[in-house]
């Protein structure tokens, strides 16, 4: 509701005698800066067997889970989680071949 507390006039001058704004400065120059040698990168190590072979099998379960849930989620009618699942399965399991194959 308004009352006529609410219909004050605008106390901003009308007839220009505000001043008028700053220009914009323009920003500092930059320096240029000197090229940097790269560090040399030091070979890594692959992962030993048995860690590779036991992060391929937590792969391995987490997207059997996915599978089921998709399929779960397929038969229940809900088809953007099943797609979500399936793609997940499909990501996880990718990832554990790739953990397993290349270290």
């Amino acid at each position: 509701m308004t009352g006529p507390s609410d219909l004050r006039p605008d106390p901003r001058p009308i007839d220009g005698d505000a001043p008028a704004p700053a220009p914009p400065r323009a920003p500092a120059p930059v320096p240029p800066r000197e090229p940097v040698e790269p560090e040399p990168v030091e070979p890594v190590e692959r992962r030993p067997w048995l860690e590779r072979i036991g992060l391929a099998a937590i792969a391995l379960v987490l997207g059997a889970l996915l599978t089921v849930m998709a399929i779960a989620s397929w038969t229940g009618g809900e088809g953007i989680l099943a797609a979500m699942s399936a793609s997940g399965a499909v990501l996880t399991i990718g990832v554990g071949l790739v953990t397993l194959v290349r270290g």
